[in-house]
């Protein structure tokens, strides 16, 4: 048994905060029925290159994109523009427990898939709305997109290399205002099941890019909070703790630069660090002996542990800091993160059969529980695989009946 098995979840959502919050449900067991358009389906299905290829070498029908965000799903084709399409929702909606979309706000009421008219279906029913912005607010008509909010949110402004050393605003490499938002709103999702285990009441849950983003700020929203100063870009130094950052380190064997993360954490941490750099003394000075005095000093300390650390290789620095406890680190490309042995001993990469492909490797849900282990079943590898089964199942559509929709286009 998994930890949400008997609960089922009828997905609208497409691209990447509503897939990777009902990936990340589907994993811990949850029936994810993933609604897509007929023909095309999900957005991601073609944002490749680079594509899944076949056994001949071919690039397939399916992006890697997608591939990544959907997995331990299932996939039904409906046309929700079409009202046949809007009553085939409707009328699965009662057999399921959980409904989440991310089209823009009043989409939703114009198709009579809004919470107030499946909440009448379905009392139950846990309706999760993942927006750009939210459901009220100036900027609710929005399209929110992560690159977007990423900026509004802030998180660009603190992001990249300071701008006295020519820096300026830069993007997280990955989605996060969206991947973030997918993981907020599926523990929200969780929250809402156990109030409707225990009332029979579902509810609306409103989940916006910017608040995620904004919460995201973490610290350095409450240092602004808190003191008024505006927090600006610190490149890969942290703004709290001194050393906390990126240092360049003796060439590499081929003569290009090399670097380590040292990521000193409290001021016993420093004296550790200070012990295998050979410079005891600067633990000792009252200038870096504290963490506050440290960040207080940070342009005389940094310089000269920069001169210190070049004086010895990665391999040589990373052997000599591990055994004293000081917490550090290499810089691995994508290659290298999958290559590396604890990663691999950890189960972070998954192997499928894919029908098309044969073997398929992708990175493994990060959830590790004892007693109901998360689910390992391959992405729907065909847009509508499932719409059959789940018609036949739920409803007890005949053949005949699906094969009529699906020649009107609706399927």
């Amino acid at each position: 048994m998994t930890a949400l098995d008997g609960i089922r979840i009828l997905d609208l959502s497409r691209v990447l905060a509503g897939p990777w919050c009902t990936q990340a449900l589907a994993d811990l067991g949850a029936d994810v029925i993933k609604v897509e358009r007929p023909g095309s389906g999900d957005d991601t299905r073609s944002w490749g290159p680079p594509f899944l290829k076949d056994a001949q070498g071919r690039d397939t029908h399916e992006a890697a994109y997608y591939l990544g965000t959907n997995r331990n799903k299932r996939s039904l084709t409906c046309d929700i523009a079409r009202p046949e399409g809007q009553a085939l929702i409707r009328e699965l909606v009662p057999h399921c427990d959980v409904f989440i979309e991310n089209f823009k706000v009043g989409d939703m009421a114009r198709y009579g898939l809004d919470y107030a008219s499946l909440k009448a279906l379905n009392p139950r029913l846990v309706y999760c709305s993942v927006t750009g912005f939210g459901q009220t607010g100036p900027y609710r008509e929005r399209a929110g997109y992560d690159y977007a909010v990423q900026g509004i949110g802030g998180l660009m402004s603190i992001t990249g290399e300071r701008d006295d050393l020519g820096g300026g605003p830069q993007k997280v490499g990955v989605a996060v205002a969206d991947l973030f938002t997918g993981m907020y709103s599926a523990l929200a999702i969780v929250a809402a099941l156990r109030h409707a285990e225990r009332t029979g009441e579902g509810q609306a849950i409103d989940m916006a890019l910017l608040d995620t983003q904004v919460s995201m700020l973490a610290n350095l929203g409450a240092n602004y909070l808190v003191s008024g100063k505006v927090p600006g870009r610190a490149g890969n130094a942290h703004q709290n703790i001194v050393p906390y950052q990126v240092f360049e380190v003796a060439p590499a064997a081929d003569g290009t630069k090399d670097h380590v993360i040292i990521a000193v954490g409290n001021d016993g941490q420093f004296a550790k660090f200070c012990e295998v750099a050979g410079r005891p003394d600067l633990a000792s000075d009252p200038r870096f002996a504290r963490n506050q005095d440290r960040v207080r000093n940070r342009a005389v300390l940094v310089p000269i542990l920069e001169e210190v650390m070049r004086t010895r290789p990665k391999a040589q620095w990373l052997a000599a800091l591990e055994a004293a406890k000081v917490p550090c680190g290499a810089i691995n490309n994508i290659a290298e993160v999958f290559a590396d042995p604890h990663v691999r001993e950890r189960g972070m990469v998954t192997e499928w059969d894919h029908p098309l492909a044969g073997a398929l490797h992708l990175v493994s849900s990060p959830m590790k529980l004892s007693g109901t282990p998360v689910r390992t079943e391959l992405p729907p590898p065909l847009l509508g695989q499932h719409t059959d089964a789940v018609l036949h199942e739920l409803l007890g559509w005949s053949d005949g009946r699906i094969a009529a929709l699906r020649q009107q286009g609706v399927l």
